[in-house]
């Protein structure tokens, strides 16, 4: 019998981990509490690590084709003159392909079909992971028992796993933005892949896709749990005046699709991604604002490290040491870089503060805007078997 994992969530980091695990001959489990996924969310943006990590697992080229790239756009101010240009041809040159989009349902979808179903255990929730002897963890999942050689926590921001590991750890906080998000209902013609429009305390963007629908989110600076008994009439509010496509975006979106989450981070960084034969992948190590759009690309090059990792290295505890040693830094600087982003970005509220942001992005050459972005899309992942 070869090696056994259980990943605990069938999200995006989950998904991925257990591809990598097949890829390289463990039989794997994956346990998701959802009795069927319910794809959740609207669109998502790849960096080029992003979508070599999804080379490396095999389904890079499926989810090439169902994105559209973005060439076209940039960041604005709510009357639209542009502060910064995006030159996907020439982010394209540098790193090999551009930023792309592509709705989240439909890149779940790609890597659940890169999965046989019977490693997919639906409608099942970890209530406990135990290490029960230095090679083996059992995990509890109602009135299912799994052991496994290892676990894979790939349970979210709120991850219950991590809770159990790090007990004293103060876990996600509140970042001080709130996100509307949808898909227009219909096809619509924003004139730009993608966009960025930051005001005071307001973000507004979007992400088009390869069927003329798009992915818009509005970001704005509220008290954790505010909601709206009419999200789009309370975003028309806010947003009144804001430069077009921002009202057609609106009017093209069905009242039922706009999805409202808090957007909380682990700003606590952890100590280690690993304890024992368990491991904590994605947003249950290092949950991140999304302000570089790098929180799914951190779960996939964390799911291609791992799966590397104990493709070559002479013991399951040198893998998970190797593991944590190549992720926590690099992801932990990300978080840090993501945070720092927004506080820069969408959440500068003071007029003098955003008058100097504007005036400071207008005058950054081109070139060295590239090269920021570069700083987290430039990388190379491990070669899997």
């Amino acid at each position: 019998m070869g090696n056994t994992a259980v990943v605990v969530g069938g999200g995006i980091g989950g998904l991925a981990a257990a591809i990598g695990l097949r890829r390289i001959g463990w039989q794997v489990t994956l346990v998701e509490r959802a009795p069927a996924r319910e794809d959740a969310g609207a669109g998502i943006s790849l960096a080029a690590n992003g979508l070599r990590a999804l080379d490396g697992l095999g389904v890079g080229e499926a989810v090439r084709k169902a994105s559209r790239g973005q060439y076209s756009g940039g960041t604005r101010t709510p009357r639209g003159s542009w502060l910064a240009r995006m030159d996907g041809a020439e982010l394209e040159q540098a790193v090999g392909t551009p930023i792309t989009g592509i709705p989240r349902s439909t890149l779940h979808r790609l890597l659940r079909e890169a999965l046989p179903a019977e490693s997919l255990l639906m409608g099942s929730e970890a209530g406990s992971v135990e290490q029960i002897n230095p090679g083996r963890v059992r995990v509890g999942c109602g009135d299912t028992v799994l052991e496994a050689d290892l676990v894979v926590a790939a349970d979210g921001v709120a991850s219950k796993v991590r809770g159990l590991l790090f007990p004293a750890h103060p876990g996600p906080v509140y970042s001080g933005s709130t996100v509307l998000r949808a898909i227009t209902g219909q096809a619509v013609d924003p004139t730009t892949d993608f966009e960025l429009t930051w005001g005071r305390g307001a973000e507004f963007g979007h992400i088009a896709f390869p069927d003329g629908r798009a992915e818009w989110h509005a970001v704005l600076n509220l008290p954790a749990g505010t909601r709206f008994a009419d999200p789009l009439a309370e975003l028309r509010r806010r947003f009144r005046g804001w430069h077009d496509p921002i009202p057609a975006l609106l009017d093209a979106t069905p009242d039922h699709a706009v999805l409202h989450h808090d957007v909380n981070e682990l700003r606590t960084p952890l100590a280690s991604y690993v304890v024992g034969r368990t491991a904590l992948l994605g947003d249950a190590a290092h949950a991140m604002t999304p302000n570089l759009g790098q929180g799914a690309c951190q779960a996939l090059e964390d799911a291609v490290t791992l799966a590397a990792a104990l493709a070559t290295a002479p013991t399951v505890e040198a893998a998970l040491a190797r593991y944590d040693a190549q992720r926590r830094p690099r992801s932990q600087a990300v978080a840090r870089a993501a945070r720092q982003a927004g506080r820069m970005g969408q959440q500068l509220s003071h007029p003098l503060a955003v008058a100097l942001r504007n005036t400071a992005m207008r005058m950054t050459p081109s070139r060295i805007a590239t090269r920021m972005i570069l700083r987290h899309h430039a990388w190379l992942p491990p070669q899997l078997p």
